[in-house]
């Protein structure tokens, strides 16, 4: 723990800076440059109400939202994990001239996709102010929802960050997987209300699956005025902890061998 603490300390100058070069590669040469982080999520957000809301029927209250906060959390740890699978092997430059501590990379990647996240939430709150989404205290509870997200999502991609280095076809696993898990989560759809026949695995897929409960608590809380699961929150942010630990730990046991590998 001390030497996580030393060397994010040391590093963080580094990610930040890594961070925003990447952020400007992405637009330097479009023409709508830093807009295109406003319209991207817009378009998908209208793609999906479209299907969704007038094809399939959908009848969640605040629908455009309720969407918009899915593919907002969805995104940051579907492309910062699916990124994080070979992100040493794209870094190669970087990782065998200077010692850099692995983790420090997701930690970059997490700085972009988080970036995108908030100009998306500031989508969201202009389109709540638009459509007179009721707000109370219960709002609050998406400083502990995202501090989950963040953890959930660091834990996750260092450890296929680690194990992307020596198995050369996990990204197409991690790719199937997410896929599965991207109709699991209920990005587009209510999990309790749409799998209420088939109770309980509702609660169990809810529960079980951390993207569902951060998703649904963060629909709950800012536009349903609900209080969201705390118990099963806390528990996944405890989880989040771990996992960062056991990521964290693998990757300081081998990266000395990962320049051999890649």
């Amino acid at each position: 723990m001390k030497r996580f603490l030393n060397d994010t300390k040391k590093y963080y100058k580094y990610a930040v800076y890594s961070a925003k070069s990447k952020l400007q590669s992405e637009v330097a040469s479009s023409y709508l440059n830093w807009l295109w982080w406003v319209l991207d999520p817009i378009c998908f957000m209208m793609i999906y109400t479209v299907i969704f809301g007038v094809v399939f029927n959908a009848k969640e209250q605040y629908f455009p939202i309720f969407i918009f906060i899915g593919l907002t959390m969805w995104d940051f740890f579907n492309k910062t994990l699916v990124q994080s699978v070979k992100i040493v092997k794209t870094n190669k430059s970087i990782v065998a001239k200077v010692y850099l501590p692995k983790y420090i990379l997701v930690m970059v990647r997490m700085f972009v996709n988080g970036f995108k996240m908030l100009i998306s939430f500031g989508i969201v709150l202009i389109m709540m102010v638009i459509y007179r989404v009721p707000v109370s205290l219960n709002v609050l509870y998406m400083i502990p929802i995202l501090l989950t997200l963040f953890l959930v999502t660091f834990g996750c991609s260092t450890i296929v960050l680690h194990f992307g280095v020596f198995v050369q076809d996990l990204s197409n696993v991690i790719n199937i997987a997410m896929r599965l898990l991207f109709y699991m989560t209920g990005i587009f759809y209510n999990v309790e209300t749409r799998l209420a026949d088939y109770a309980p695995w509702n609660k169990i897929l809810l529960r079980c699956n951390p993207m569902a409960l951060l998703l649904t608590s963060a629909r709950q809380c800012m536009i349903y005025d609900m209080t969201p699961a705390r118990k099963f929150l806390l528990l996944w942010f405890f989880i989040g902890i771990i996992l960062s630990a056991i990521g964290v730990k693998i990757i300081y046991k081998y990266e000395n061998s990962y320049v051999k590998v890649i």
